[in-house]
C-alpha cells in the first residue's frame, strides 16, 4: 500500500470513529436533554396526540379536549368556566406552553408520565392514558370570590386553616384559557400580554404589594412572643401623634378621633392605630419583626402549593424609622394576598400553620392514586395562648371596630382591614385589604381568608378594606361555612 492510500485510509477511519463517538454521545448522553428540548416539536405532538387528562374541582372536571382539523396536533384543550377557574388551572397551550397545575402536571395530563405505564409500555415507548388532578378547591367558595370582585382588578384567597387546603384562588380580571389553547390565537394573546391589568398574572399568588395596616396582625404576634406586652389589653406607651425616630416626621392616624394615644393592642387593631404599631416595630427592632413574619411565611424563596408563590418580603438594613414604617406595613414591606391568608390562617388554627396545598391526589385514567398530599401537617409559627389573644382581639375589630362589613350571624368572625399607600407619596389609588377567618361551632368549619383589592373605580376617599375587601371576604367565608 502506497504511502498516500495509507494516509487516505487512516483519515477515513479516524473520520469514522469520531462520527461513532459522536453518535455515542449524542444517544447515550444528550438523548434526555434534546427530547425535553423545548424547540422538539415530537413533544408537542405527543403532548396533544390523545385527548388530555382532567384537573378536577370537586368530583368534576374545569377541563377537557377537542379535536383539531388539520395540522399534527390532533387535540387541543378546552376549559369549562375558564375565567372562573383561570388562577387554579392556568392555560395549556399548543402555541404558547402550559402554566400552574396545567404546566407541573402536563406529564401526567398528556398520558407521558412513566408512572402512568406498564412495564411493556415502559419498552416500546407507547403512551399510557392519561392521568387526572384532583383540586382542593371549593366551587361555592370559588364563585362567592370571583363574583364579589366582579369588575374589581384584585385577588381573594381562602384556606382551610386546620388542613392547610386550598378552597378558592381568584385573580381579576382574569381571562379564559381556552381563547389561547390553540396554534392560532396570536390576536388573543397579544391583546392580553397589552392589557394594562395584566390578566395573564395570578395576583393571589404571584403579585407581592404592599399590605397595609393587615401586617399589624404580625407585629402585634411579635410584641406579645417577645413580650413586649404582657397581654392584647395591656397599655402601651404610644404617644398621639407618633414622631418617627431620628426624624421630624410626624406619623398620624387615619381617625383622628380614635383613643389611640397608649391604646391596648386591641384598641390598636379595632381602631388600625399606627401610632401604636410603628412604635411597637420600633422597640422590637427589624430583627425581631422579621424572624416573626418570616414565620408567618415572609421571605420564602419556594413556597410551592404546587404553584410556586412569589416571595413575600420584610426588608432588611433600615434605620428605626424605617423600621417604625414597616410596623404598618409600608416602607418595603410586600405581601401577596396568599400570605396574608397564612398569618390569618395560622392565628386561627391555635398558632399551628397548615401545610398549604390545592392539589389533594394525582390519580391515572382508571382512578388509582399515584400521588397523595397530606392534609393538617403544621409547624407552630406562634404560642397557643398568642394566637387566642389576637384572634379575641380581630373578633373586636369585626364586631365594634374599622371590620363590620365581615359579619356572618352565628359565627365567630375575626378579621384586620388594611389600606396600603401606593405611589410616590400615595399618588396613587391606595390598596384596600381584608385578611380574616371564621368558624362555626355547631359544624365544626372554618375558614381563613385574604382579600385585595387593588382598584375598583372608587373615588380615593371611598377606599377602605371594610368598604371594599371586608364584603367580598364576608361572602366567601359564608360559602365555606355552609359548604
Amino acid at each position: 500500500m502506497n504511502k498516500t492510500i495509507r494516509r487516505a485510509s487512516v483519515c477515513c477511519l479516524l473520520a469514522v470513529l469520531a462520527l461513532l463517538v459522536r453518535a455515542t454521545w449524542v444517544q447515550g448522553y444528550q438523548a434526555k436533554a434534546l427530547a425535553d428540548d423545548e424547540h422538539n416539536r415530537r413533544n408537542t405532538i405527543a403532548q396533544y396526540a390523545q385527548p388530555l387528562g382532567d384537573i378536577i374541582v370537586a368530583g368534576s372536571p374545569v377541563t377537557g379536549s377537542k379535536g383539531t382539523s388539520g395540522g399534527d396536533l390532533r387535540y387541543k384543550r378546552t376549559y369549562t368556566q375558564g375565567e372562573l377557574y383561570a388562577a387554579v388551572t392556568g392555560y395549556s397551550s399548543q402555541a404558547y406552553g402550559a402554566t400552574q397545575l396545567e404546566g407541573i402536571y402536563s406529564h401526567v395530563l398528556d398520558g407521558t408520565d412513566d408512572r402512568l405505564k406498564n412495564p411493556a409500555d415502559l419498552i416500546t415507548g407507547k403512551q399510557a392514558a392519561p392521568g387526572n388532578v384532583l383540586t382542593t378547591i371549593d366551587p361555592d367558595v370559588q364563585k362567592a370570590a370571583y363574583e364579589a370582585l366582579g369588575g374589581d382588578k384584585g385577588a381573594a384567597v381562602a384556606i382551610d386553616p386546620k388542613t392547610g387546603r386550598i378552597l378558592g384562588m381568584v385573580s381579576t380580571p382574569s381571562y379564559d384559557p381556552s381563547t389561547i389553547s390553540g396554534t392560532d390565537d396570536g390576536d388573543t394573546w397579544k391583546k392580553l400580554l397589552a392589557d394594562k391589568d395584566k390578566p395573564l398574572v395570578n395576583r393571589a399568588l404571584r403579585q407581592p404589594l404592599a399590605p397595609g395596616s393587615t401586617f399589624k396582625l404580625v407585629v402585634a404576634a411579635a410584641a406579645l412572643e417577645n413580650r413586649l406586652y404582657g397581654s392584647v389589653d395591656e397599655a402601651t406607651d404610644s404617644p398621639d401623634p407618633y414622631t418617627l425616630p431620628g426624624t421630624r416626621t410626624i406619623l398620624r392616624n387615619e381617625n383622628a378621633s380614635a383613643p389611640c394615644e397608649n391604646a391596648t393592642l386591641r384598641t390598636a387593631l379595632q381602631y388600625s392605630c399606627n401610632n401604636v404599631f410603628a412604635k411597637a416595630a420600633a422597640d422590637l427592632g427589624q430583627d425581631k419583626v422579621k424572624e416573626m413574619a418570616d414565620a408567618f411565611g415572609f421571605d420564602t424563596e419556594k413556597l410551592d402549593v404546587p404553584v410556586r408563590a412569589a416571595k413575600s418580603v420584610y426588608p432588611t438594613g433600615m434605620d428605626k424609622a424605617q423600621t417604625a414604617l414597616t410596623g404598618i406595613g409600608q416602607f418595603e414591606v410586600t405581601a401577596t394576598p396568599l400570605q396574608m391568608a397564612m398569618v390569618t390562617a395560622a392565628l386561627a388554627n391555635g398558632g399551628e400553620l397548615a401545610a398549604l396545598h390545592m392539589v389533594s391526589s394525582v390519580t391515572d385514567g382508571d382512578g388509582s392514586t399515584l400521588e397523595e398530599t397530606e392534609d393538617g401537617k403544621t409547624e407552630r409559627v406562634v404560642k397557643e395562648s398568642t394566637a387566642e389573644q389576637l384572634r379575641s382581639a380581630m373578633v373586636t375589630v369585626v364586631e365594634k371596630g374599622t371590620g363590620t362589613n365581615a359579619k356572618i350571624p352565628g359565627a365567630e368572625v375575626g378579621g384586620k382591614t388594611g389600606t396600603a399607600q401606593n405611589g410616590v407619596d400615595n399618588s396613587n389609588t391606595p390598596y384596600a385589604w381584608f385578611t380574616s377567618y371564621a368558624k362555626d361551632d355547631s359544624s365544626g368549619k372554618e375558614v381563613a381568608v385574604a382579600v385585595i383589592v387593588e382598584d375598583s373605580g372608587s373615588a380615593r376617599s371611598e377606599v377602605s378594606g371594610n368598604g371594599l375587601a371586608a364584603p367580598i371576604a364576608q361572602k366567601m367565608m359564608k360559602a365555606a361555612l355552609e359548604r
